[in-house]
């Protein structure tokens, strides 16, 4: 397989604070996170909110820059000289469709500015671009100059959809992109996915809380904590025999019809630590049942595609 993009031990680390009254510190909002995108295949990224998932999407599309680390794509380094040439592989779809859109432009206009912008064709080739762009997510023609408050939730997020692939990028970062619509809704969307990446060869950085969704379109699968990756594996893998302890938690917390699935369904216990001042050790040791004295005192590094002492 093709490795489209690869990221090698990237942090982003925000400066707080620092007033009359408040002490500076820093957020390490993600703090040493590696992954692999290959052509055609999706990596989900999973964990509680304010685990660094977003922050994690909007470094990998360069709306943010990594306090360190390297990014690749096409196996060159994304620096400041490139971003420019190489941004253009990576587009993003984001989670809210009603706030995505420019509410004054029509359809049209809005799948036509990525070419406009970007200096390609003439008017009548972006127009005939735009309007095939709709027709492969499932739009009609006659909605061609209509503005985006006369579509529906899963309209919307279609056009979102289209704009990204506009430039035909590599690589694709969706964040959250099924979360703020219908249950009903979700699986069209989900299936227009999958569609649009069979033919395009597309790679997903796919972010999410819903492991439900998670198991309809992943790969792979990162569990974060804390701004780090806890556990890496495949999607099979995972949902079968999930090794770190956060993993087993948050699965078996998920919602199931299955009666045996409830009984031994365990929530997780406590708070999530402040990553401004993240404790030492193990992250997830103040809630974790297996922790001891080595987990409250020795950071577990991502070892065999799990971060725990005692796996």
């Amino acid at each position: 397989m093709s490795v489209v993009m690869q990221a090698t031990d990237i942090t982003r680390h925000y400066k707080v604070g620092g007033g009359l009254f408040s002490r500076a510190g820093v957020v390490k909002a993600v703090d040493g996170v590696s992954f692999t995108l290959e052509a055609g295949h999706t990596l989900a990224v999973v964990g509680e909110s304010g685990c660094g998932k977003s922050t994690l999407a909007r470094v990998a599309t360069m709306l943010e820059k990594p306090s360190s680390g390297v990014l690749r794509i096409d196996d060159q380094e994304l620096r400041p000289d490139t971003e420019g040439v190489l941004g253009r592989q990576v587009q993003m779809v984001f989670q809210n469709p009603y706030g995505s859109l420019n509410p004054r432009k029509t359809v049209g206009a809005i799948l036509m500015e990525p070419l406009s912008i970007n200096r390609r064709g003439d008017m009548k080739a972006r127009e005939e671009a735009a309007r095939a762009m709709m027709a492969k997510v499932g739009l009609r023609q006659d909605q061609f100059g209509r503005y985006p408050h006369m579509f529906s939730g899963g309209q919307r997020q279609r056009i979102a959809i289209a704009r990204a692939l506009m430039l035909g990028p590599a690589v694709v970062v969706a964040d959250e992109p099924v979360s703020a619509l219908d249950v009903s809704i979700q699986a069209q969307v989900l299936n227009l996915l999958m569609d649009l990446q069979d033919e395009f060869r597309l790679a997903y950085l796919f972010i999410s809380h819903d492991l439900g969704v998670v198991r309809h379109i992943a790969r792979d699968v990162m569990v974060m904590y804390l701004g780090r990756p806890v556990e890496f594996a495949s999607k099979d893998e995972l949902f079968a025999r999930p090794r770190h302890p956060y993993t087993q938690m948050l699965l078996a917390a998920t919602p199931s019809v299955d009666p045996a699935h409830r009984k031994v369904s365990v929530a997780i216990r406590g708070e999530l630590p402040s990553p401004l001042n993240p404790p030492p050790g193990c992250a997830f040791a103040s809630r974790c049942p297996l922790a001891d004295g080595l987990c409250r005192e020795v950071r577990p590094e991502l070892v065999g595609g799990v971060a725990c002492h005692h796996v």
